[in-house]
């Protein structure tokens, strides 16, 4: 333990933490760059916060505090001691309805102010799009802003008073007045007040530099102003007196289509007068397809407020009628479809660092800010500048506030690429200035932009900023690098240190070129996986929500994949113990694949890193009791032997003792095995129908009536052969032949002339389908690939190219389906075959949606509860069995969140807790909650048994509901 580290521990309530793995998670922020902290601090309150400034100014070692970790331009990275709020000083501490204020902590998350303050009719005006995970303390310290400025304004305009303790331990109460300001702050600035009158540009988002014109006499030298945008450099905010505004009972959101984004950008200055809540824009390279936007190249999202719905839409109307040259427009005042459309401006800021073919684009000249009447002319200046470096990037953005946010192609993992960057930042900055605009009009000026401050302010306002510094904190302890002597914008860069060659991998990752250290790249540092609740469908990520801590973050558990890669923090490649135990807790739920803006597939970096982990050494006993569970149940299932388990399964020491071999959580019961596996059921009913002529004729191609292969998935076969019976029930009743894929390999044997061949029935090999979830769920490639092999081997007769594209493979267990549509071909990306399967892999609803059109299921009409699986939110999508619900009178959502059982996982031991909160919090308060007569739906295995388990509720199968209701019709 270093002396510093032991002075922490014994000044410190609060967690110290200088682990590799703790230090690992804390060298990056959602920017470019990357520093390696000596360790991380999370204090209790304001006392720890002064105990930690002491023992680092004995040591002389920098400071920095950090709220979600969103920041784009470098500054909540340090190479110090880095203080993490989000722990514990996450508060809100009072809030007054009557005066319209609340006092709150600096690791306080927007989202969590903002439910606080919706009963009392009020809001914190500022929201950035990271409003579900950045803090108060983080936007004070960036002084943001969000979509809703041209109404709410900044951060800044949103602040009375802040507490904040220096880097020589004085504690001070900001405000106006000069309350607060620490000696010698008054006398510099009434030296220069010239300077301060007209060295800033007047900017709706002018948010670079310090704010020091905020200490002018005519603008109440207001010391808490000024300290807004600071970065963390003056002081260290403890607490915040932050003022609320009245929200709107009512809202519309006109959505205007234009040609392109310079066209929407011409127009926003001009839809100002008519006072709407926010003025966004953003262009087509950003939108999915199906976002249900209108006609247009770009669009402008013009949000207004009222009093009642109609009063809201009638503002919308005026400025439809008062927008000049759209090309289409769309009023919308569903607030459910306004959230829908809100969603995909919010994800712009991941979804950017994508370009449409795939390539990598980054932050770096993030948010750019300009006179709104200047916008179009700029957008078209920047635009040119992009062509004349060979550049791409798709702007978005505030247009009603003149800032624009862009993620560009840099290449900033060779020295030409990083040489190019910093020419084009160079020459961008200028142009900006040209335009009469600031570097930063909402994140912060950081690492990225600070260097460039002189082209804005001018040699001697620097000056005036760097004296600025002195006299809050002479030591230059906090953040130091940031705003002033700052580091050169091009050093620390986060993708020097991964490594230039592809890793031998397994999976083939073929949106990354096949490069691990590509994929892993992908994690951009947005953070949505660090959301406290999951809203809507969503799932991503549950056991971050369960324990808060960013190791259990899909961003963490990147970051940590990161380091490993880089080799100087986390040291044992593959053999990391720090990352094992951050993905530990990753439930394989597929949700980041999906609810990422950028796609990171943690699941699949977690199979792909417990294959190298544990090649050649001895395993957790639970990856070979629950991995290859298919196989364990194929013997039984061979030995018919599945009641004499189940009965010994009953006898309680006998169950204690097999669950402590196999390395399963004892609060867990070992579910039953049932006494006729499906195949078996379907062979006899298949025998009975031959008896009785009611058999159907073999499949022909082009026959009279669609046929569909039902795939016997290990769950269906051994567990819940119910599931498969009621499907086959409901398949055939809507006019579909049922076929279960062969069981034997015909090798093919030359007869007398050496080249032709027939099928030999003696040299057949017996076999079963797989999808080798299991085995790609605890890091089993090699076997998952052998096993799927086998699979396509036995499915070859099916998935020849000349075999009809109808002939579907129905996977009543979601994760299975997802497993042969998505890691079947990313093991097997070499094999045809593995894509042809995948390709015709549907779900129970997607089959009768596509194969029996005209069929109508029976009238249930009841009410239904329950979860949307994980990995049919994550892969499959989930819209048939919406419209197959719809049709059978089912009415309500499912919910969204995870069950927390997820396979293996709440099966293991050491998990249990961590699995019954994540069914905590959505899926067992619904069940709970629902009416009596309540369908319980859910078609994961996984979701019914940690429903039965613990709430005692017996769920079913979408298949099983529908098949009881033919039986009653």
């Amino acid at each position: 333990m270093t002396e510093l580290e032991a002075g922490l521990r014994g000044a410190v309530r609060g967690e110290v933490r200088f682990d590799a793995g703790s230090r690992a998670l804390f060298t990056m922020d959602a920017s470019n760059y990357r520093r390696v902290p000596l360790g991380v601090v999370a204090p209790r309150d304001a006392d720890d916060v002064g105990a930690v400034l002491a023992v680092c100014r004995a040591h002389g070692v920098p400071v920095v505090a950090r709220g979600g970790g969103t920041s784009i331009a470098g500054q909540a990275t340090g190479t110090g001691v880095v203080l993490d709020f989000t722990r514990h000083m996450n508060r809100v501490l009072a809030l007054d309805p009557r005066e319209r204020t609340a006092v709150v902590q600096p690791g306080l998350v927007l989202d969590r102010l903002q439910e606080a303050a919706a009963p009392h009719g009020l809001r914190f005006g500022p929201d950035p799009a990271t409003h579900s995970r950045c803090t108060l303390g983080g936007m004070i310290g960036n002084n943001s802003c969000g979509a809703h400025s041209v109404a709410w304004g900044t951060t800044a305009d949103s602040v009375r008073e802040l507490e904040v303790v220096t880097a020589r331990g004085r504690r001070l109460r900001l405000g106006q007045g000069w309350s607060g300001a620490p000696d010698g702050l008054r006398e510099l600035v009434e030296g220069d007040l010239a300077r301060l009158r007209t060295g800033f540009p007047e900017l709706p988002r002018r948010i670079s530099g310090y704010a020091l014109d905020a200490l002018l006499p005519e603008k109440g030298a207001d010391v808490a102003r000024s300290f807004c945008g600071s970065e963390g450099t003056l002081g260290v905010l403890t607490e915040a007196v932050v003022r609320l505004v009245e929200a709107p009972r009512a809202r519309a959101l006109a959505v205007l289509g234009y040609g392109d984004e310079s066209a929407a950008a011409e127009a926003a200055a001009a839809l100002l007068p008519h006072r709407p809540l926010t003025v966004e824009g953003m262009a087509a390279d950003l939108v999915p397809s199906s976002a249900g936007l209108p006609r247009g190249g770009a669009w402008l999202f013009v949000e207004t407020g009222g009093e009642s719905p109609g009063e809201a839409r009638a503002r919308a109307e005026t400025i439809v009628r008062a927008a000049s040259d759209t090309v289409d427009t769309l009023v919308v005042t569903d607030p459910a479809a306004q959230r829908a459309l809100w969603r995909v401006r919010e994800d712009a800021s991941g979804t950017a660092t994508r370009m449409p073919d795939g390539s990598e684009a980054w932050p770096g000249w993030e948010d750019c800010a300009v006179p709104p009447a200047r916008l179009g002319a700029y957008l078209r200046d920047f635009r040119a500048l992009l062509a004349a470096h060979g550049l791409r990037g798709t702007p978005y953005g505030h247009f009603g506030d003149g800032c624009i946010h862009v993620r560009i192609d840099f290449d900033l993992l060779t020295a030409p690429g990083v040489a190019r960057f910093r020419r084009f930042s160079g020459e961008l900055a200028d142009l900006v200035v040209a335009h009469g605009g600031s570097l930063s009009g909402e994140h912060g000026d950081g690492q990225a932009r600070a260097e460039l401050l002189p082209r804005m302010y001018g040699p001697e306002l620097i000056a005036l900023f760097e004296r600025a510094k002195g006299v809050w904190d002479p030591d230059d302890l906090l953040n130091p690098g940031m705003l002033v002597r700052p580091a050169p914008l091009d050093s620390g860069l986060r993708f020097a240190v991964l490594p230039r060659e592809p890793l031998p991998v397994v999976f083939g990752y073929p949106s990354d070129g096949g490069d691990f250290a590509a994929a892993v790249r992908r994690c951009v540092g947005v953070a949505k996986c660090r959301t406290t609740t999951a809203t809507g469908p969503a799932v991503m990520c549950p056991s971050f929500r369960v324990t808060g801590e960013e190791a259990h973050s899909t961003r963490g558990r990147a970051r940590l994949l990161h380091e490993m890669l880089a080799g100087e923090v986390v040291t044992d490649g593959w053999r990391s113990a720090e990352v094992r135990d951050a993905l530990d807790l990753c439930l394989s739920c597929k949700g980041c694949r999906s609810d990422c803006p950028v796609g990171v597939d943690m699941a699949t970096y977690k199979a792909e890193f417990l294959h190298h982990h544990y090649a050649g050494r001895r395993r957790p006993a639970a990856h070979y009791a629950l991995g290859r569970l298919p196989q364990w149940l194929r013997w039984v299932s061979r030995t018919r032997a599945s009641r004499l388990v189940n009965a010994l399964a009953r006898v309680r020491p006998l169950a204690r003792a097999a669950k402590r071999v196999a390395g399963i959580a004892p609060e867990r019961a070992i579910p039953p095995l049932a006494p006729q596996t499906f195949t078996r059921w379907w062979g006899r009913l298949l025998v009975a129908r031959a008896r009785t002529g009611e058999g159907r004729p073999p499949l022909r191609p082009g026959g009279p009536r669609p046929a569909v292969v039902l795939w016997p998935d290990t769950f269906t076969e051994h567990l819940s052969p119910s599931v498969g019976r009621a499907a086959v029930r409901v398949l055939e009743a809507a006019g579909l032949d049922v076929l279960t894929p062969p069981t034997r390999r015909w090798r093919k044997a030359a007869v007398g002339d050496g080249v032709s061949k027939v099928l030999n029935p003696l040299t057949a090999e017996r076999g079963r389908v797989c999808c080798g979830l299991t085995y790609v769920s605890t890091g089993q490639l090699d076997r998952a690939r052998e096993v799927m092999r086998r699979t396509l081997d036995l499915l070859e007769p099916l998935l020849a190219e000349e075999e009809p594209a109808h002939l579907s493979f129905v996977v009543l267990e979601p994760s299975c389906a997802a497993a042969l549509r998505t890691d079947l071909p990313g093991l097997l990306g070499d094999d045809p075959r593995a894509r042809r399967l995948a390709a015709r892999v549907v779900t129970f609803a997607e089959a009768l949606e596509r194969y029996a059109p005209g069929w109508s299921p029976p009238r249930l009409d009841r009410p239904v509860v329950g979860q949307t699986h994980c990995h049919q939110h994550a892969v499959l999508g989930d819209a048939p069995d919406r419209r197959l619900r719809e049709a059978a009178g089912l009415t309500g959502g499912l919910s969204g969140g995870c069950c927390g059982l997820a396979g293996d996982f709440g099966f293991e031991k050491g998990h249990f807790e961590v699995s019954a909160a994540c069914a905590e919090e959505q899926l067992l308060p619904a069940v709970r909650q629902s009416p009596p007569g309540t369908v319980v739906l859910a078609d994961g295995y996984s979701c019914r048994t940690q429903l039965d388990q613990l709430a005692g509720v017996r769920a079913r199968h979408l298949a099983e509901v529908l098949a009881d209701a033919l039986d009653d019709d």
